[in-house]
């Protein structure tokens, strides 16, 4: 019997994505951020065309089973670089990112399972200086992005996609054979990958980056993320350092948060009940009952959240986000 998957990862520049100086070109209008990527994933290439995401990383493998037995095993795919628009007045400009070679390692056969790997990148298509410690101490290079994908075939016919490494940034989002998304990155580094992502620093050179990944949000919450960051007056953007409270269990509030990067820790009566990544909607319970904060929020790592008033939001909807979100129910 054959048995056969494929993993994909897309990866994308979300709002409030990049820093510093290099967020100039996206603030007025010349480069832009991407629109959250489709919860199913369905034509890759249309996608690409419509200039969805910057580049993508498909991995198709399969296994022969006899009596039990693995005794075949393949893999096929590659990625597909995307572009990057560029628009200045009433013109627009479209550049092809550069990609590099796959990198498909030898596969991993265990005791019933084949594992597989792929890396896929390259370089965006628009030179950007960056600062180096040698001679002649600037270059005009764009930094390298990638994802590298594994994907695990069992016997039994199971399948198990992976988001195994991928660089600090963009955001990388990991989907299964049947499209959907099943992980996504918890944080983005732009500052890191800007001034280090080149050379040795990459799966061309000698090292990868490992991925923090975290559990996927509902279609609810990325529904309404929409929603946060585009009714009404736009949301107050904040930073919270690692180990800040973003919110304190039985303190006063009315304000929605959207975490846009980053990991905060869920925490009742003193007890760590969940950790939960970017497109995490939070706060509606004490917008909807009575405005006092059933749990602390505690960043795990440094995260940056949206936060903006839950008028604009029907109370129902949120009524039936806070359903999925009484954690400390679920946990009794």
């Amino acid at each position: 019997m054959r048995y056969q998957s494929t993993a994909t990862s897309l990866s994308w520049i979300p709002s409030e994505a990049v820093t510093g100086m290099t967020k100039l070109p996206f603030d007025s209008g010349v480069a832009h951020y991407d629109a959250t990527p489709p919860e199913v994933l369905e034509d890759l290439e249309a996608l690409r065309d419509a200039d969805r995401f910057r580049f993508a990383n498909r991995v198709t493998a399969w296994i022969e089973v006899e009596d039990g037995k693995i005794v075949g095993h393949g893999q096929e795919g590659s990625g597909m670089i995307g572009s990057t628009t560029m628009k200045l007045g009433s013109r627009s400009t479209t550049i092809t990112a550069f990609p590099l070679p796959d990198i498909q390692v030898e596969p991993e056969v265990g005791d019933g399972w084949v594992r597989f790997v792929q890396t896929a990148g390259g370089r965006t298509g628009v030179p950007t200086p960056r600062r180096v410690n040698h001679a002649p101490f600037i270059q005009i290079t764009a930094p390298l992005a990638w994802s590298t994908v594994a994907l695990t075939l069992h016997a039994d016919g199971r399948a198990e996609p992976e988001l195994a490494g991928a660089s600090p940034f963009p955001r990388h989002w990991l989907y299964d054979d049947s499209g959907k998304v099943v992980a996504k990155t918890g944080v983005i580094d732009f500052k890191k990958w800007y001034r280090n992502a080149f050379g040795k620093h990459s799966p061309w050179g000698d090292e990868d980056s490992p991925a923090l990944v975290t559990a996927v949000e509902t279609a609810l919450e990325r529904q309404l993320s929409e929603q946060v960051m585009k009714a009404g007056e736009k949301p107050d953007i904040r930073k919270v350092k690692k180990g800040n409270l973003l919110t304190e269990q039985g303190k006063p509030g009315n304000e929605l948060f959207l975490l846009l990067d980053g990991v905060l820790s869920v925490e009742v009566d003193g007890e760590a009940l969940a950790e939960l990544g970017p497109g995490a909607l939070l706060g509606e319970r004490a917008v909807i009952e009575g405005g006092l904060r059933t749990s602390t929020l505690r960043a795990v790592t440094k995260c940056t959240v949206a936060c903006a008033s839950g008028e604009h939001i029907d109370k129902a909807v949120l009524a039936e986000v806070a359903e999925g979100h009484r954690r400390e129910e679920q946990q009794a």
